[in-house]
């Protein structure tokens, strides 16, 4: 019984190391903008199923979803999505490659885009989880932070509280059978 308990223990944490998604700040602390170095920024980076992009920028600037074609020839008619208002996060919720760039043509030519290829599975969000469905995509509160970028390099930095909440009420269930 004792094994048991052990083994369920072990699988249920790595469970939940597994199940929390990553927010990425675009840029990191220089944000989206014409001054970043976008391909240095996403490379070694490993985009999921479940992450968030957050494009935080100027008034000078916006963020708009495209398909492949468009992204190539920063052709802004038909944008998927739209967003303007400085701070905007895009849920990646399916796998495949995803394409981005400033609204105004100028600043895409100059380099003002952004290509992520998102690995994983499709699955259902959470409860409570971001949806990519708004147009201009999910608006974080006002205030939030530039300096949240995780580390791509580190599994402890994809570790999240409701995670390790679940994994603490999933051992009192296991050993007390009780909730």
């Amino acid at each position: 019984m004792a094994n048991l308990l052990l083994i369920s223990t072990i699988l249920l944490f790595f469970y939940a190391l597994t199940c929390s998604a990553t927010v990425y700040t675009v840029g990191d602390n220089s944000g989206w903008d014409i001054s970043t170095d976008l391909d240095s920024w996403s490379r070694g980076k490993t985009f999921s199923v479940g992450d968030t992009l957050l494009f935080q920028y100027s008034q000078y600037h916006s963020v708009s979803e495209l398909t492949k074609e468009n992204y190539k020839g920063c052709n802004m008619t038909n944008a998927l999505q739209s967003s303007s208002n400085g701070n905007t996060s895009f849920a990646l919720s399916s796998p495949g490659d995803r394409y981005f760039a400033c609204g105004n043509r100028l600043h895409c030519l100059g380099g003002m885009k952004l290509h992520v290829n998102v690995v994983g599975n499709a699955v259902a969000s959470p409860i409570g989880a971001p949806q990519a469905a708004q147009p201009g995509g999910f608006n974080l509160p006002p205030g939030s932070s530039r300096t949240n970028n995780p580390s791509s390099s580190s599994v402890l930095n994809r570790i999240r509280v409701d995670s390790l909440v679940m994994a603490f009420f999933g051992v009192l269930v296991i050993l007390f059978g009780v909730i």
